[in-house]
């Protein structure tokens, strides 16, 4: 019985070790980053929404989220960069998707939130992108709560959903999806 345990080990040695010779990789787990990209710029983004301020928190929000991978210096400027996140503000969109109340005094208490843009993320001596989309959206939801804290309650949802953005936005630049 002893004997069968170090064979048992040299095989599922043998195993991973031609998993990770083979290039098996988790998706998702890598970072598809250019090495020769050192400064990355990031303009204000273009709103089409008119929402105000929205282009605003989105951009910071995003610089953010790049800042926190650490492996270039992130700018909000075009110039003197080796690439470029270019956003265009699309779409902002609130909508009720519950409702409460009697049959005849219904009212929404619950609404979604979407943001949609056009990116395009680049290095700014090369035509191609790295990675773009036409459609890029996130949702988040939020329950209306009284009348009184209706704007409060967008505000802070506001906030959630540029931070998910980011996050979601950056996650499929760097990692290639």
């Amino acid at each position: 019985m002893k004997a069968r345990r170090p064979a048992l080990a040299l095989v599922l040695g043998l195993g991973l070790a031609w998993l990770q010779g083979c290039g098996y990789a988790l998706v998702g787990k890598g970072v598809a980053v250019d090495p020769t990209i050192k400064r990355i710029g990031v303009p204000l983004f273009k709103d089409r929404t008119g929402k105000a301020g929205l282009d605003q928190r989105v951009t910071r929000a995003v610089i953010e989220e790049l800042q926190k991978r650490g492996k270039f210096e992130v700018v909000q400027t075009a110039e003197g960069v080796d690439a470029l996140v270019d956003v265009e503000l699309t779409g902002y969109n609130v909508a009720p998707v519950a409702f409460e109340g009697a049959a005849g005094a219904t009212q929404a208490s619950r609404y979604a939130i979407v943001l949609s843009a056009r990116v395009r993320y680049a290095k700014t001596d090369v035509k191609e992108p790295i990675w773009s989309s036409d459609h890029f959206s996130y949702r988040d939801d939020y329950d209306l709560g009284d009348a009184v804290t209706f704007f409060d309650r967008e505000d802070q949802a506001i906030d959630r959903l540029t931070q998910a953005f980011a996050r979601q936005l950056v996650s499929a630049m760097l990692e290639a999806f």
